[in-house]
């Protein structure tokens, strides 16, 4: 299933990526101890006071430490893997009778083409094998070059109790042809629910490209450098388990870092004018807000009384944030007034998630566990506890629950939903009166994640239950440009489009 969704800024990619360098003894040590890789069975420990304490692999248990890391890696050779052993090598080297190769008659073998079985010492000055290697290395180096006229997508998928992100490309070619693949994936250590891809220049420079990942089974935030393929670890990890003690009979004894959610991370918002600040929602009931730079969380909110879904920034006043619960409540509170108790709308299901609308500062969208999806107008809320504020509209949208909304960031009041029905909906919200204007089933099952492009807004990118990626070109649908053409002929004269 694919869980999650973000699109990546044209341009921002390396048109290569760095390979990452092999893991360290130490990363190697760290990954076994913080449970990112399971031990070997021979090197469990049979003390009989049952503790599972994490130790230094002995010396004998190196060899098979290093094969089990290098299998979870995809490191591990064929041979390794079979099951071949050295009695097998011995018995080929005894089939070729290396013995007796120097033994050979000299002789001219009159089937010879002259200079084509000269013997060249490598590869490159062999003619006919240097350009068949130079093709395929320039077909690879294509394919894995990324073009600043690429949309990058990353999606956060499991797959066979495999977790990974994995990087697309959509590439459009210049006769309008379309093609979408995987560039590389990433194995992380978790099942992702959600994602955000900020550019806080973790590692230096101006910017950078990371993506941020809430984990199931985890109460961290791992993040990503996307310019770097097989990495083994991520660059920054923001909160988790610091030490953990399982005893038999009892329960395990769990040490949390400091600031760490204690329970899954259900949402993400990355703030793009504070390019620092990274919000989470977790099941713990928790919101937090983290500098991604230092690694810290420097604020808890606890206002919700139970799971915290999602959580968004507002697009023009960037201290305002938004924060939906599984306690039937969206809560806004106010950086700039941090006193204050914030503001609250009661809604009528679980909140599956939300959404600000990017063309106006007063507006934001909510949909529920029950297939509805309410519009509300901040300027009529109060913050009395008794008071309702009610909604600029309740669309009924779904016949299951709406687990995404993404508003299109060029066209104003276009609205798109995704449902567990599996189908996906695009509407018109124009004067708080919804109306669908194009539904379709994208054969992604379960629909789970949809999300507009900024840099091409007409696409729109869906992820559900059968883990595979549909990329819905919306401007070719006729309902859409009757109502929306203006916006897409912009979108197609804007210059990188």
């Amino acid at each position: 299933m694919i869980s999650a969704i973000s699109w990546v800024p044209r341009g921002v990619s390396k048109p290569v990526p760095s390979v990452a360098d092999p893991p360290t003894k130490e990363e190697i040590d760290e990954l076994i101890k913080t449970g990112a890789l399971e031990r070997s069975e021979d090197g469990e420990s049979e003390d009989g006071d049952g503790e599972m304490d994490v130790e230094t692999p002995k010396k004998g248990d190196q060899i098979s430490q290093a094969l089990e890391v290098a299998k979870a890696l995809g490191k591990a050779s064929k041979v390794t893997e079979s099951g071949t052993k050295f009695d097998d090598i011995t018995d080929g080297l005894r089939e070729l009778d290396m013995e007796h190769y120097d033994d050979e008659e000299d002789g001219i073998d009159p089937f010879s083409s002259g200079l084509g079985d000269l013997y060249y010492p490598s590869n490159d000055m062999d003619p006919y094998l240097k350009d068949k290697d130079d093709d395929e290395e320039s077909e690879d180096s294509d394919d894995m070059t990324i073009n600043p006229t690429d949309s990058v997508i990353v999606c956060a998928r499991n797959e066979d109790d495999v977790s990974q992100l994995e990087i697309w490309l959509y590439v459009e070619s210049e006769d309008g042809e379309s093609n979408v693949y995987v560039h590389h994936d990433v194995i992380i250590s978790s099942f992702p629910l959600c994602t955000a891809w900020l550019d806080c220049p973790l590692k230096g420079g101006d910017k950078g490209n990371f993506i941020a990942v809430g984990l199931m089974d985890e109460p961290s935030i791992e993040i990503w450098d996307l310019d770097i393929i097989d990495e083994v670890q991520p660059c920054v990890v923001l909160g988790g388990i610091a030490e953990m003690k399982k005893k038999k009979g009892k329960k395990a004894s769990i040490k949390y870092k400091e600031g760490s959610h204690r329970d899954s991370v259900l949402g993400l918002a990355w703030n793009k004018f504070y390019r620092n600040v990274l919000a989470s929602a977790s099941a713990d009931k928790q919101v937090k807000i983290w500098d991604v730079a230092t690694g810290k969380c420097t604020i808890t909110m606890e206002h919700h009384k139970d799971k915290v879904q999602a959580v968004a920034w507002n697009h023009f006043a960037h201290q305002v944030l938004l924060s939906g619960s599984f306690d039937r409540s969206v809560v806004l509170k106010d950086g700039r007034a941090s006193s204050h108790s914030g503001y609250k709308w009661t809604v009528t299901a679980d909140v599956e998630s939300l959404a600000w609308d990017p063309h106006t500062e007063h507006s934001f969208v909510v949909s529920l566990e029950d297939g509805t999806v309410k519009g509300f107008d901040i300027r009529a809320a109060t913050s009395s506890s008794t008071s309702e504020s009610k909604p600029s509209f309740t669309l009924h949208a779904h016949d299951k629950a709406v687990c995404a909304i993404s508003y299109n960031p060029s066209a104003p009041n276009l609205l798109a939903t995704g449902s567990t029905d599996k189908m996906v909906k695009l509407w018109d919200v124009s004067n708080n009166q919804p109306s669908c204007i194009s539904s379709r089933n994208p054969k992604a099952g379960a629909v789970f994640s949809v999300s507009f492009s900024e840099d091409n807004p007409f696409l729109l990118a869906i992820g559900g239950s059968k883990g595979t990626l549909e990329v819905w070109d919306t401007s070719y649908d006729a309902a859409v440009a009757q109502r929306f053409g203006s916006y897409i002929k912009k979108s197609r004269t804007a210059p990188g489009s």
